[in-house]
């Protein structure tokens, strides 16, 4: 069972029934694992990869999950070619991976990614731009490539107000 402070993203929640039933979810940059968690409580096989081996530890005997400990930002790829039924991303930013998460759509896969967008500087952390978002930069990054289900950007109210920016989008088949 989930305490609310770690408690699964409503975005992923609400689409995450577009992920085809028993896939294969990549939970990129996953922290301890509250999204996860709850994919693999769904029945999803879950491969989840984050920088901080602490933080991964504690998903290393959960059923259908593989934790792995990765440095996606200064390594080379580490999934290969393998394609993934679903994405999962939230918090996080780094734009020279955002092309990758395409091309690591099987078809029929799914893209969930929800991050901070400019304008959270107001509420809190982060404030570097680099980890914010312009205005539709996600819409604008994908919509050639995938069909975009959902889009929202803006003040969201969650634990705490922030400016968010979230997109679920659609490899589609052929």
């Amino acid at each position: 069972m989930h305490t609310p402070h770690e408690s699964p993203s409503p975005w992923l929640i609400r689409h995450a029934p577009l992920i085809p039933k028993n896939g294969l979810v990549l939970d990129l940059a996953c922290g301890s694992g509250r999204n996860t968690r709850w994919l693999a409580e769904q029945g999803w096989r879950v491969c989840s990869a984050d920088i901080d081996e602490a933080a991964i530890a504690g998903l290393r005997d959960v059923l259908n999950v593989q934790a792995m400990v990765a440095d996606i930002e200064n390594n080379a790829w580490p999934f290969g070619e393998q394609t993934f039924d679903g994405i999962v991303v939230c918090r996080y930013l780094h734009r020279p991976l955002l092309p990758r998460l395409a091309e690591s759509l099987a078809s029929g896969g799914v893209l969930i990614y929800e991050t901070f967008m400019r304008g959270q500087e107001q509420f809190g952390r982060p404030k570097n731009p680099d980890f914010l978002l312009r205005p539709d930069e996600l819409r604008e990054v994908y919509e050639k490539e995938l069909t975009i289900v959902a889009f929202e950007q803006g003040i969201m109210q969650g634990s705490h107000l922030a400016m968010m920016q979230r997109l679920c989008a659609i490899r589609n088949a052929g």
